[in-house]
């Protein structure tokens, strides 16, 4: 830690550059007066790092807490603390172009009210989504309609759909770690997720795309603003972009260059990102736009000015991305499990001593696991690891091997003094997962998170181990951002409504059933036909002129209300009606409040 570079202030002095304005108070709420937003509760960072905290982390936060509106380039404009990530503003003929909206319709309204106290009244005249994660088009109906050209990369809607939709329920409820909603802003508690502080908790839209993306060097111009586009996919998102304003020599990084270490692996959950093909992004980055750029900026943290400043940034970042690929290649090779590769893979000086290559995000010991398994998957070959019990049975088994749990808690108290917290945190797993009702174990399982949190220089790992320990302490803090609201399922695709529909078909319930519907959606002038077989609901579009046993006659507004449970009203019905009820008889409902640190 004493060799980390405490002394250069250059990030702060960035970070500060072109501030024009703050938003006083910082507290964003719904119309009915609910707190989605508080930057003032991050106060407490304006002191001296507590021993809770990792003094590089503390750093970090320290720099994600600055707010307000700040001048890019000329014409250029960012709103910054405000949500997790940053909303951008271009300046063009007649109005403003909004990049990456934020995640809530409140907290993109009242960038957009900041941004227009001090530079007019301008009227939004076009969107850039820059990628297809929430919080970069969540917002987008605090600052349009949707009466605007809105621009997004080739395959933005399959994806957004996919993270944001299928497996939105479980990634929500694994955010409440990742995020440490729960957890008291303090000095003890949660100090920021490394990306930003927080993410913001108001309303989710989406408002689809009316251009896409499609190449490398694509040239558009809304507003009399001019972009050259870089298509990035697979590098920090499936389906993103950057692009160059060659009128104002600005870059816009999207998030495939930010002032920290990234996830290959969200831990949250995702698709496994491709280091390998980031790090060559960069590169191209690199060649493409760095003589044509005086600034760049991306969707999160703040800006890097001058050419030589770009190139270090760019470079730096791209051998980070290609190292830890490469690295983590080479030793899978040799043999090493990700969790070996973890232990010994270290970054080379020069990257070890920047900043923004730090893991504060993303770290070196998850994302080497996730090019483990890009390549090879969660099995590491090893036949004692191919059959496992699950958690509680083989806890079962651990604990009556070392002799009870009373055993184990006292195994675990002699790790502790050692200061061997992660061997004890495992054995007081296994003590919990036994038996729950062990409340020594659940206790100091709490104490051992809370230590492993207030040492951990990764945000993402600090707020896991403190919401952990608060779990155990207090019992499960239930994930509370509705994922599938009406707003996000009227822009889905026919297929994705009933994709959405199929995953949450209860198999075991449906295996006997066999029912088939027929939806003719008027609007569209569409046939589509559900089936139901073996607990699989399989969709076709346009069928073979098959009789079904339920044609319902309606509207993609109508489907979409069924898919949200607002009931048939309207819809026209021919057949055995109860067949739609069969069908929603065998449905699932995701659980917002399944276990993570209990079995």
């Amino acid at each position: 830690m004493a060799d980390l570079p405490f002394h250069d202030k250059g990030d702060f002095v960035d970070a500060d550059r072109g501030f024009v304005a703050k938003l006083s108070p910082a507290v964003i709420k719904t119309a009915d007066g609910r707190v989605i937003w508080d930057n003032d509760s991050y106060d407490f960072l304006q002191g001296e790092c507590p021993d809770s905290a990792h003094p590089s982390l503390w750093r970090q936060s320290q720099l994600c807490a600055r707010q307000g509106l700040y001048e890019v380039a000329e014409g250029i404009y960012q709103v910054r603390g405000l949500d997790l990530s940053n909303m951008t503003l271009v300046e063009g003929e007649r109005g403003v172009l909004v990049i990456d909206p934020l995640i809530s319709t409140e907290c993109a309204a009242a960038a957009l009210k900041l941004y227009r106290a001090h530079r007019g009244d301008r009227p939004v005249t076009g969107v850039v989504y820059t990628h297809s994660h929430v919080d970069h088009f969540g917002g987008v109906r605090g600052v349009t309609d949707g009466d605007v050209p809105i621009l997004a990369p080739a395959g933005f809607m399959d994806h957004a759909v996919a993270e944001n939709v299928y497996a939105g329920p479980a990634m929500t409820r694994r955010a409440v770690y990742m995020y440490g909603f729960a957890l008291p802003r303090a000095p003890e508690g949660q100090i920021g997720c490394g990306l930003g502080l927080t993410t913001s908790t108001g309303t989710v839209s989406l408002l689809p795309p009316t251009l896409d993306v499609t190449r490398t060097g694509q040239e558009e111009t809304v507003d009399g603003i001019r972009m050259v586009f870089q298509l990035t996919p697979g590098a920090e998102a499936p389906a993103e972009m950057t692009f160059l304003f060659p009128d104002h020599r600005a870059l816009c990084l999207a998030e495939n260059a930010t002032h920290n270490q990234h996830n290959v692996l969200t831990l949250r959950g995702a698709t496994v990102r491709d280091a390998r093909a980031w790090a060559r992004y960069l590169d191209e980055a690199l060649a493409l736009f760095a003589d044509r750029a005086d600034v760049a900026f991306a969707s999160h943290h703040w800006p890097t000015w001058g050419r030589d400043g770009i190139v270090r940034f760019l470079g730096q970042q791209r051998d980070l991305y290609a190292y830890l690929h490469d690295q983590t290649v080479r030793l899978l090779n040799k043999g090493l499990t990700g969790a070996e590769i973890a232990e010994v893979l270290h970054l080379p000086p020069e990257l070890e001593q920047s900043w923004h290559a730090r893991g504060y995000y993303g770290s070196l010991s998850h994302n080497a696991k996730a090019v483990y398994q890009r390549y090879l998957g969660w099995f590491d070959g090893n036949p004692a690891h191919l059959w496992e019990h699950p958690p509680r049975e083989s806890a079962l088994r651990y604990v009556d091997c070392l002799g009870g749990g009373s055993a184990v808690v006292a195994f675990a108290r002699r790790y502790i003094d050692e200061n061997d917290l992660r061997f004890a945190a495992q054995l007081l797993n296994h003590a919990v997962f036994a038996d729950e009702g062990n409340k020594e174990a659940r206790d100091l399982l709490a104490e051992v998170y809370t230590r492993l949190g207030h040492g951990a220089e990764n945000a993402a790992w600090r707020n896991f181990y403190l919401m952990g320990a608060l779990e155990l302490s207090e019992g499960i803090v239930p994930a509370s951002v509705e994922t599938s609201s009406f707003d996000l399922l009227s822009v889905l695709s026919v297929e994705q409504i009933f994709d959405s529909l199929a995953i949450r078909v209860d198999g075991p319930r449906a295996w006997h059933e066999r029912l088939s519907i027929d939806w003719h959606l008027s609007d569209l002038g569409e046939r589509h036909r559900t089936t139901l077989s073996n607990g699989a609901l399989i969709h076709q579009r346009e069928p073979a002129d098959e009789s079904a046993d339920l044609t319902l006659r309606l509207t993609k507004e109508q489907l979409v209300g069924l898919v949200a449970g607002k009931g048939v009203g309207g819809v026209e019905r021919e057949g055995d009606t109860a067949a739609l009820q069969r069908l929603v008889a065998v449905l699932d409902r995701p659980a917002p409040d399944f276990a993570i640190v209990t079995a």
